[in-house]
């Protein structure tokens, strides 16, 4: 099966910019019972941008939410999907060009214990009664895999994405289409949930960064093999 990307334009390696202050809305690392950080030194945010102007445009529409699946559920998911993964080659020559060193199918039937993973992922990303895309789409990338900057055609998917990440952290990156020096980065810890809504969708790119460009708030960020299960509700 063929990603459902359109390539808007390729961006230039952006420099590192200081941390700014974090909003209330930008989601943390859980706190231990005694209320010190359940990450040493100190919580990482897990949405951030050099500009507030920038956190404010994507309040509401841009969400990372830690550790959403358990160790046992992501089990359940690659048990699911590794033998058909297995039969595919890892491709480095995309049909329009968003994507390399990249596996995927799209999925309609999962096991008990899968969907009702899959349900979670739909309740806390769509309102209820949303029409959704039936299959689920399922992007594995390779070590050296990595998602080029691009919009998503609106042909193929409504305002909003949802994805679990597998087997490995990564970093995605957000860049307004009309000014480059709008960005954000995500940090998608392995089993947390994204999710990117409307102008978040149309209106920034967004990328996987390669394992060597992976770092967050100056932090190395290593990336292995990673693997997305994405639901998409339709477009209107």
């Amino acid at each position: 099966m063929r990603a459902l990307f359109t390539v808007c334009k390729r961006l230039s390696e952006k420099a590192f910019v200081g941390p700014s202050p974090i909003p209330s809305w930008v989601p943390r690392r859980p706190r231990s019972a005694g209320g010190v950080p359940a990450c040493n030194p100190a919580a990482r945010r897990l949405v951030f941008s050099p500009l507030s102007e920038v956190l404010e445009k994507l309040r509401g529409q841009v969400e990372v939410r830690e550790n959403f699946i358990s160790e046992e559920e992501e089990r359940a998911l690659l048990r699911e999907l590794e033998p058909g993964l297995k039969k595919k080659r890892y491709e480095f020559d995309h049909w329009d060009d968003a994507i390399h060193g990249y596996r995927e199918t799209e999925r309609l039937r999962w096991g008990p214990e899968c969907e009702a993973v899959l349900e979670r992922i739909r309740s806390a990303a769509f309102p209820q009664g949303s029409q959704l895309l039936g299959p689920v789409h399922v992007l594995d990338l390779d070590q050296k895999g990595y998602i080029k900057a691009h919009i998503d055609s609106v042909k193929f998917c409504g305002s909003t994405i949802a994805g679990v990440s597998l087997l490995s952290d990564s970093v995605m990156r957000l860049v307004s289409e009309d000014k480059v020096e709008h960005w954000a980065d995500l940090l998608l810890l392995r089993r947390s949930l994204y999710i990117i809504r409307d102008r978040a969708r149309y209106k920034f790119t967004h990328e996987v960064l390669k394992d060597e460009d992976s770092f967050f708030l100056g932090e190395r960020i290593p990336r292995e093999r990673r693997i997305s299960v994405i639901c998409r509700n339709l477009p209107t």
